[in-house]
C-alpha cells in the first residue's frame, strides 16, 4: 500500500506543475476564465494536497480542467477584490470569505481544520508543548498576523500565556514548514494537515485540545464567473460524500455543526 507520505508527495508534485503552468494569468485583473473547458480554482495553501486530488477526480469525471492559484488567503482575497480571474474561493477562514462577500455567492462551510507545533525529524530541539516555544534560544517561525494561520496561531498562544518573537513572519502557512523542513527555523505552528504534507524532515508536537482552535473553511463560487455550472460542480464535488473522504484522508476534520 502507497503510504500517506507518498501519496501526499505525489499530490504536491503535481500541484507544483499546475501552479507553473499557471503562471502570472492567476493575477490577471481581466475577470474569470471564461471558458467552460476550464475553471480557476483560488485556494487556501493548506489545501494544496487535498485539492490537487480534487481537481484531478474533477477533470477525469467532468472533462474541465481545473487550475489552481493557492496561496494565503489574505492574498487570494484581495486578488478576488481586484478582479483577478476566480471562478472558485475556497478559504481557511471565514473573515476572509467575508471581505468578498458581495462578489461571491453563498458560501459553504466544507472542512476543519487544527493546529499543531512543526518541529524537524526527530525534534532534536524536545519541543514537548506551547510553553517551550517561549525559551529565547529557539528559532520559531510563524505566519504573518493576517494570514488565518497566523492569527489562529497567535490565538493559541495568547491562550496559553505564552510569548513568542517569531524571526521571521510568513504570507502563507506552507512557508512556515518549509522554514522548519530546510533548518531555518527551529519550530512554527500551522495546521495538522501542513504536518502531514511536509513529508520526512518535519514531524508534529501536539497541542492539546483545550487550548487549540478549530479553523473553519469556507467555499464559494464566485459571481464573475463565466463557467458558473462548472464552478458549481467543482464546489458540489468538494461538499459531497467524496469530497469530504478525500478531505479526511489528508486529514481534515468535517465543517462545524451549527
Amino acid at each position: 500500500m502507497v503510504s500517506t507520505r507518498t501519496r501526499l508527495a505525489a499530490a504536491l508534485a503535481v500541484a507544483a506543475l499546475l501552479l507553473a503552468a499557471c503562471g502570472d494569468d492567476t493575477t490577471s485583473s481581466s475577470g474569470s476564465s471564461g471558458s467552460a473547458g476550464e475553471i480557476k480554482v483560488f485556494a487556501a495553501a493548506s489545501l494544496t494536497a487535498a485539492f490537487t486530488e480534487l481537481g484531478q477526480r474533477y477533470t477525469a469525471a467532468e472533462g474541465t480542467k481545473v487550475t489552481f492559484n493557492f496561496a494565503g488567503s489574505q492574498a487570494l482575497a484581495t486578488q478576488v477584490r481586484q478582479g483577478a480571474p476566480a471562478d472558485v474561493f475556497a478559504s481557511a477562514d471565514i473573515p476572509n470569505m467575508d471581505k468578498v462577500k458581495d462578489l461571491v455567492d453563498t458560501p459553504r462551510n466544507f472542512a476543519s481544520n487544527r493546529l499543531q507545533i512543526v518541529v524537524e525529524q526527530g525534534n532534536p530541539k524536545d519541543i514537548k508543548s506551547l510553553q517551550d516555544l517561549a525559551n529565547p534560544d529557539l528559532k520559531v517561525v510563524l505566519a504573518a498576523p493576517e494570514v488565518p494561520a497566523g492569527k489562529y496561531a497567535r490565538q493559541v498562544l495568547d491562550q496559553a500565556g505564552v510569548t513568542v518573537g517569531p524571526v521571521s513572519e510568513e504570507d502563507n502557512v506552507k512557508a512556515v514548514v518549509t522554514k522548519v523542513s530546510l533548518g531555518e527555523a527551529d519550530a512554527g505552528i500551522v495546521y495538522v494537515t501542513d504536518v502531514a504534507a511536509g513529508g520526512d524532515k518535519v514531524e508534529g508536537v501536539d497541542i492539546p485540545r483545550d487550548r487549540n482552535v478549530t479553523a473553519t473553511y469556507p467555499i464559494a463560487t464566485v459571481k464573475a464567473t463565466k463557467a458558473p455550472e462548472a464552478a458549481q460542480a467543482f464546489m458540489d464535488l468538494v461538499l459531497s460524500a467524496e469530497g469530504r473522504q478525500v478531505l479526511k484522508e489528508y486529514g481534515f476534520l468535517p465543517p462545524p455543526t451549527t
